[in-house]
């Protein structure tokens, strides 16, 4: 398999990835009411609601997902290399 096959791969899982995140987030966001939530106990009370905990989960699940297939590109490659 070539470098480029790999790197055209690699960007079509990523993409794959992110496409996925943001649809499931858009989903959640969707789905869940805007009244239910958390109030964190601060001098002035902070409401997050569940649909936005929702919506920055699934984003920042695709963020890693992202990150992890990189790591395993880059380290591939060094040892590819050595």
């Amino acid at each position: 398999m070539t470098i480029w096959t790999q790197t055209l791969q690699l960007a079509f899982r990523i993409a794959f990835v992110w496409a996925a995140g943001f649809l499931i987030a858009v989903a959640v966001r969707a789905t869940l009411p805007d009244k239910s939530g958390i109030t964190f106990p601060t001098r002035d009370p902070l409401f997050v609601p569940f649909n936005r905990l929702g919506f920055w989960t699934c984003v920042l699940a695709a963020l890693t997902v992202t990150c992890m297939v990189v790591i395993r590109a880059m380290v591939l490659d060094i040892r590819s290399v050595s």
